[in-house]
């Protein structure tokens, strides 16, 4: 099921009204695709938020109950990105108001950091991560595969990217210039 930023915005207000009626305040970092459409709204739709919702464990038991209310899939709000976040991060806050919910994500430059180490085609039913990764080489004015691994060495120290995701970034690269 694909969600545009309308019922995703519905979902995250939902998540946030059941906290708020528990007393809670979630802190929600938001990633993938969802961050695309709502902070950049470069994307009409995603499959699913990945973020890192603190305090987890009330998080993801409000947004099951948010998946039975507006028929969404039980992981609608997917929090296996963590398996991926850098040693060093950089957030910023998402100007969205929603009660019960402070919204932040990864800046551009950590944003670009962590797609291009992924580097995902796109298949069949799955957008990959080539859209996003132009969109952010163009906002970010990069010219080059070295420019994109210092981003990466500023968040991922330990890592490098492998020779085929070199080379289709510096075609996107290539693509985006011309």
């Amino acid at each position: 099921m694909e969600m545009n930023r309308k019922l995703m915005l519905r979902a995250l207000g939902r998540l946030g009204e059941l906290a708020q009626a528990e007393g809670l305040l979630l802190e929600c970092c938001i990633y993938g695709g969802a961050l695309m459409m709502l902070a950049y709204d470069s994307r009409s739709s995603t499959k699913d938020v990945d973020a890192v919702v603190r305090p987890r464990e009330p998080a993801l038991r409000l947004a099951k109950q948010v998946a039975r209310e507006l028929n969404l899939p039980q992981d609608w709000l997917n929090d296996q990105v963590r398996t991926f976040l850098a040693p060093a991060e950089q957030f910023r806050e998402i100007p969205i108001d929603l009660p019960g919910l402070h919204l932040t994500a990864p800046t551009a430059g950590y944003l670009l950091a962590m797609k291009s180490l992924a580097c995902r085609n796109m298949l069949p039913g799955y957008e990959g991560d080539i859209g996003d990764l132009k969109f952010l080489i163009r906002k970010m004015h990069i010219r080059s595969v070295e420019e994109i691994q210092k981003h990466i060495d500023r968040y991922y120290a330990d890592d490098v990217m492998l020779p085929p995701h070199r080379e289709t970034l510096r075609l996107l690269i290539e693509e985006i210039e011309s």
